[in-house]
């Protein structure tokens, strides 16, 4: 009964540094983990990839060989994948029961109306894999009102197009006020509470202001559904990669059913997953919004007085 992850979101959100970081986080705590490269597209894999797309088909070729545009092109690889699902299946069996990192394109129209991902996902599911969709957003996207409905109605697209358990993650919080400033504070953003409040900031734009009937009713229809919600994420930070895997692991039930030498007690493990979400992004706040250079500068120190101590050791 393998278990994966199906990393998807739109071009730029960090999806491969995730899979790296994921890779290298998970395998550091004795899972055996393996990527697979789904991006007909994606020339630099910095992870060991264990099945990669390019060896079926390329972009690149199609684009050539068809007359396709990049969208055009991608669609079609899909499709492609999808018919030869055959090839893929025999691939994945080398594998075993790894653990899984499905690295997927960025092209948002894959995963909202076009169906071919979503085939290729049923038919891995038939295969018994227990699989959590990973949904990366830039976190920028919040210090732009317009940017964030944007992407809060292709995350409720999304959800409801995939159809798998799925968690929504703004990756990139370290770099968020690089943007700009906050409107409101970060819990707002992740828990995408009263968005009545964002319209208000909405109208002051003098562009989005001539839609006021049409940003109400997204707005109303976000909080209708009432489904989306954001986890923040570091990839280079630990705290911050583990409390995500901690939510993941619930997600797809690895916590239940893929426990690891070391994991004694299967409510132990849950347990440990059981943190305030509140408390959480206070935190995060904390650390990488409001205090970020007193944050870093401390993390410096305490890495130079480790450094010193192992040299004391070695001498």
């Amino acid at each position: 009964m393998p278990f994966g992850q199906v990393v998807i979101g739109p071009p730029g959100s960090g999806k491969t540094t995730y899979c790296n970081g994921m890779h290298q986080f998970l395998t550091a705590t004795g899972r055996k983990v393996s990527v697979v490269n789904l991006d007909p597209a994606n020339d630099f894999l910095p992870y060991p990839c264990a099945i990669n797309i390019s060896d079926l088909i390329t972009l690149e070729d199609v684009m050539e060989e068809l007359k396709l545009g990049p969208n055009g092109g991608m669609m079609y690889c899909m499709e492609f994948l999808e018919k030869n699902f055959d090839w893929f299946e025999e691939k994945l069996k080398s594998l075993g029961d790894d653990y899984i990192l499905f690295d997927f394109p960025g092209q948002v129209e894959l995963f909202t109306h076009h169906n071919s991902v979503k085939n290729i996902i049923e038919r891995l599911q038939k295969l018994d894999y227990r699989l959590v969709t990973i949904h990366l957003v830039d976190a920028h996207y919040c210090t732009d009102p317009t940017k964030y409905i944007s992407i809060l109605l292709v995350s409720l697209k999304t959800m409801l197009q995939i159809e798998l358990p799925h968690i929504n993650v703004l990756s990139k919080v370290d770099l968020m006020e690089s943007y700009g400033k906050l409107a409101f504070n970060l819990d707002f953003y992740t828990e995408v509470q009263d968005l009545s409040y964002l319209l208000q900031h909405l109208d002051e734009d003098p562009f989005a202001s001539k839609f006021k009937e049409l940003n109400k009713a997204l707005c109303g229809l976000i909080e209708d559904f009432s489904l989306v919600g954001f986890n923040t994420l570091c990839i280079e930070d630990k705290i911050s990669v583990l409390k995500l895997v901690q939510v993941i692991d619930k997600a797809n039930g690895y916590v239940f059913g893929g426990l690891t030498e070391g994991n004694e007690s299967i409510m132990l493990t849950a347990m440990g997953t059981n943190t305030p979400a509140l408390s959480d992004i206070l935190e995060v706040q904390e650390r990488w919004l409001n205090n970020k250079e007193d944050y870093d500068e401390w993390e410096f120190k305490q890495q130079q007085m480790e450094q010193a101590q192992k040299n004391g050791k070695a001498k």
